[in-house]
């Protein structure tokens, strides 16, 4: 029997709109079409390097903070960074981000880390922008079945 593959989604969800989000993906990517994936969802200072060397591939989820990723998603890069970066190259990945303004800075930060643990995106990054909506959370629903759904089909 084939061993499942490992989905983790990494998400810092401070409120409920954002736990929303997170729970939409965990939704999305658990699937019931979806067979040989198991999800793992994590807050940022809960998870860890171990966690992502077990992984299969990756979805970040972070608010934007002062035009910065949230802290509790930049304390798991700074625990993970040193101990991955040999380890994990190649590991598909991809984030969201609820942004109250554009975006921008938080997208730059993600992207120079993972840029530098040669992570691959695997999926069109989903910037979450302005005044919460719902179709926020079926956006978010999306962005984890699909990745979820390529993970299974062996397309990454």
């Amino acid at each position: 029997m084939e061993s499942k593959k490992k989905l983790l989604v990494v998400a810092h969800a401070p409120s409920p709109n954002t736990r929303a989000l997170r729970d939409a993906v965990a939704q999305g990517a658990g699937h019931e079409d979806i067979e040989n994936v198991e999800v793992t969802v994590l807050a940022p200072l809960e998870a860890g390097p171990d966690d992502v060397l077990a992984c299969d591939a990756i979805i970040l989820g972070t608010t934007e903070n002062l035009g910065y990723m949230s802290g509790a998603l930049k304390d798991f890069f700074d625990r993970s960074y040193y101990p991955c970066l040999e380890k994990t190259q190649g590991l598909p990945f991809t984030y969201y981000i609820r942004a109250g303004h554009d975006g921008t800075g938080t997208q730059r930060a993600i992207e120079s880390i993972t840029t530098g643990l040669r992570w691959k995106v695997v999926q069109q990054p989903l910037l979450c922008r302005g005044e919460f909506q719902t179709d926020f959370v079926a956006q978010c629903e999306e962005l984890g079945l699909s990745v979820a759904a390529s993970l299974d089909a062996g397309i990454i």
